[in-house]
């Protein structure tokens, strides 16, 4: 089972996060933080809090999968 992410404290209130994911979409978006992701071979994706979370989502069970096939195992 796959747990929750999230990458505020617990109890944030819904507005503060709204706040916030617009401040990070309007930064990522300026030419010079963009160009500067792009460098460094990261792409930047400014996109809704719901779609970070679907996202992180997706990849944790898709290399949960790979992790499990592979027996993988933390020493």
């Amino acid at each position: 089972m796959l747990k929750r992410v999230t990458f505020a404290p617990a109890g944030t209130l819904a507005s503060v996060i709204g706040r916030l994911n617009q401040e990070m979409v309007r930064a990522i978006n300026r030419p010079d933080v963009k160009a500067q992701f792009l460098s460094s071979g990261t792409e930047p994706v400014g996109s809704s809090p719901a779609e970070l979370a679907a996202a992180m989502s997706a990849e944790m069970t898709k290399y949960g999968k790979i992790i499990k096939e592979a027996g993988i195992r933390v020493e």
